[in-house]
């Protein structure tokens, strides 16, 4: 993982992944783009993490497309090599522009996002990428990409259904106009505002983060596959998932704590068959 970009601490199961491009707003140059989605494959398979917050360093957390590579693909199309490594897909689902946006649903554990400043294309994608958005109040957001003649191409057709109605997509995709964080509260493209946005995301993990690490897990899963399911799946997600929890050690250790009035004390291993 490249550090200089995109740093990595975790702590007491939560994780804190933080952009680190102030100087430009953490706009997405290629070398970002790499660290991001390094950064978050990196996560997949530790099994101290129980949340993790994503947030940027600086003015805001991401302003989108870094300059030279908005006027590099306005020159050269897809003749230009940063376009041709951006939408190569390496044997995954996902596109690398795709990827910095889409592994934080991958995660098995849920994904907050911190937002301030400007939260604009690219860097609106990643956020709608997060299972939580906690917002500061003068946070400003666009889908920004028809401003250069584009679309949202950053895995939004998987993130942004079960954000917002389709008409409200479309109509800020089509302007590309600049929204504050009421209205983003409003529509549902943040579930929070804080005037102390990070410390209400490190809040929420902290919470989160002292609850079973496999109910927690099995939560995120049964949301994201069963959201949009029909009965009969959901039905199926739903039996299958508690059928895996019910008197598993983590299982038997939350009723416990509870009954007993004392912090749990969880084993860190995830319950596989989650």
């Amino acid at each position: 993982m490249t550090q200089e970009l995109v740093s990595l601490e975790v702590s007491n199961g939560v994780a804190e992944i933080v952009f680190n491009r102030a100087e430009s707003h953490n706009s997405l140059s290629l070398e970002m783009f790499h660290a991001i989605a390094e950064c978050g494959e990196s996560l997949q398979k530790n099994e101290n993490i129980r949340v993790a917050i994503l947030s940027g360093k600086g003015p805001s957390f991401c302003s989108g497309l870094d300059l030279d590579i908005a006027k590099a693909l306005a020159e050269m199309g897809l003749g230009c090599e940063v376009a041709s490594e951006l939408l190569e897909h390496r044997g995954a689902i996902a596109n690398l522009a795709q990827k910095v946006c889409w592994v934080w649903q991958e995660l098995p554990f849920p994904v907050i996002g911190a937002l301030h400043g400007v939260v604009f294309g690219g860097g609106f994608q990643i956020a709608m990428g997060c299972d939580v958005r906690i917002a500061d109040p003068e946070t400003k957001f666009s889908i920004m990409e028809s401003r250069w003649g584009l679309i949202p191409d950053m895995a939004i057709t998987q993130t942004i259904p079960n954000i917002l109605r389709k008409d409200q997509a479309l109509e800020l995709a089509l302007t590309a106009r600049i929204f504050d964080s009421t209205e983003a509260e409003k529509i549902g493209v943040v579930t929070k505002v804080s005037k102390d946005h990070l410390g209400s995301a490190r809040d929420l993990a902290a919470t989160i983060a002292e609850k079973s690490p496999d109910a927690t897990k099995a939560c995120k899963r049964l949301f994201n596959e069963g959201w949009d399911s029909g009965p009969e799946e959901g039905f199926r997600l739903e039996a299958e998932l508690q059928s895996a929890l019910l008197g598993s050690d983590n299982q038997k250790e939350a009723a416990l704590a509870v009954f007993e009035k004392r912090p749990a004390e969880f084993r860190t291993e995830f319950n596989n068959r989650c």
